[in-house]
């Protein structure tokens, strides 16, 4: 059968559901790393860039395009929304943040040097129209109205709903920027294991990469605001999930868990309609406009749900603010380190100790603001982030072709001895250079004022 008339086949039972990640597991000889990447634009006196028009992101797309990628426009003779490319996809977020998302491949090396590869080249692209790309978590400058929205169906019915569940999720869609990882699983127990031990330590590896301590033009109080801004986005499908810490925990939780959470929206034909009030259980009893859910449909939800670990075909690590260049590109070692060893995997699990649910929410909670100062029991977030790299290091040694991703670690290990942030860095640079746009711009560069 295709993957098309999978896609097409209709779901009845919590099998069907779960065939998407059982079918979905590799040996682990085949494992990949993947890495997706957002970046906020901006002019040189930190003006906002537009979506539309040469001098903003559709011109930047325009200009990429010239170099080997496809355009893919919303609809026929529409703006270009989306380029690919052997493998790799460039798309933009609902406030126009630009996102690479990487082909997968073996090593956390071969993705950095595809990463900055990327990142050059969208540089030389953007930077005759006057725009940087900054190696931040926020947009640093522009209040949330001045932004203006991308034109795409699914980010319009998501600014509709997510007001309604909390006060930030506009400052989600248009503000922020993160970096992911993606990593396979052979069984259920391994996927189970990798998103326990990931969600074990994400609050450790958000205040690590912490940098988005400046917005609408001043210094907001956290050294991630990003990680704030996901605390009061929508409760149902945010955050960390309680099963997964159950020794017993199954994708049948996950999938449970996915089917009580409300609909963004279901597919109608090639349009989204809203359905208020769903959720895919009812969507499975029911039916939705005279219509029985596929596993398409099943994708879709499983596409709009944002704990910090979220399982599909693959798991996506999602805890990272975006970040300066070789943070970013370390981020990928990290997690394949404690991840794809089991060894590593178990002892960065246990490192948090035997923390309850609630002492893992508070931590969460703390931690946009205190960052590597935050406290786990009797330890600092800067203790545990020192072990973690360690135990990251050791892991990768262990990894096929791990040697050369460990030494992209050394920015990461040194954040960790020193416990400073790139957000301690962004708020030296803003009192050494008195906020200037101009000058911090060039500074938060990605490229760092090259070209």
């Amino acid at each position: 059968m295709s993957q098309k008339d999978q896609d097409a086949r209709p779901v009845g039972s919590l099998d069907d559901l779960l065939s998407v990640f059982v079918q979905s597991g590799k040996p682990a000889s085949e494992w990949k790393l993947g890495i997706e990447q957002e970046k906020v634009g901006a002019f040189l006196d930190g003006g906002i860039v537009p979506f539309s028009g040469e001098r903003g992101i559709e011109g930047v797309l325009r200009v990429l395009q010239k170099g080997g990628y496809e355009g893919h426009p919303l609809d026929a003779g529409g703006p270009i929304l989306e380029l690919s490319r052997d493998g790799e996809r460039i798309t933009l977020e609902p406030g126009g943040q630009l996102e690479h998302s990487g082909a997968t491949l073996p090593t956390a090396v071969a993705c950095a040097e595809a990463l900055e590869h990327h990142v050059r080249e969208v540089q030389r692209a953007a930077a005759p129209l006057g725009i940087r790309f900054l190696g931040v978590g926020l947009r640093p400058w522009g209040a949330l109205e001045d932004v203006p929205w991308l034109p795409k169906r699914r980010y319009a019915l998501m600014r509709s709903y997510l007001p309604t569940r909390g006060k930030l999720g506009p400052w989600m869609m248009k503000q922020t920027a993160t970096v992911q990882a993606n990593l396979d699983f052979d069984t259920e127990q391994t996927a189970i294991e990798k998103m326990r031990t990931a969600m074990a330590v994400t609050s450790v590896i958000t205040a690590l990469v912490a940098a988005s301590p400046i917005s609408e033009g001043r210094p907001n109080g956290y050294q991630s605001f990003r990680a704030a801004i996901w605390l009061d986005t929508d409760p149902d499908r945010c955050g960390l999930l309680p099963f997964v810490f159950r020794a017993d925990a199954s994708f049948a939780d996950y999938a449970e868990w996915a089917l009580d959470v409300p609909l963004f929206f279901a597919a109608e034909g090639k349009d989204l309609q809203p359905a208020p009030g769903f959720n895919f259980r009812r969507f499975m009893s029911e039916g939705w406009h005279g219509r029985k859910p596929t596993l398409a449909d099943w994708e879709l939800h499983l596409s709009t749900l944002f704990p910090e670990v979220r399982l599909k075909r693959y798991l996506e690590v999602r805890g990272a603010d975006a970040c300066p260049l070789p943070e970013a590109k370390a981020l990928g070692a990290l997690w394949r380190g404690i991840l794809d060893d089991g060894q590593a995997r178990t002892a960065a699990g246990e490192l948090m100790g035997d923390l309850s649910f609630q002492e893992r929410l508070d931590l969460r909670r703390v931690v946009p603001v205190q960052g590597l100062r935050a406290m786990a029991r009797k330890r600092t977030l800067k203790e545990l982030a020192v072990e973690l790299v360690a135990l990251a290091a050791d892991g990768l040694r262990r990894l096929p072709q791990g040697e050369g991703d460990r030494l992209l670690l050394e920015p990461l290990a040194a954040r960790a001895a020193s416990g400073r942030s790139p957000a301690d860095d962004m708020l030296a640079d803003w009192e050494e250079l008195k906020g200037s746009p101009t000058a911090l711009i060039e500074r938060w560069s990605l490229t760092r004022g090259e070209v």
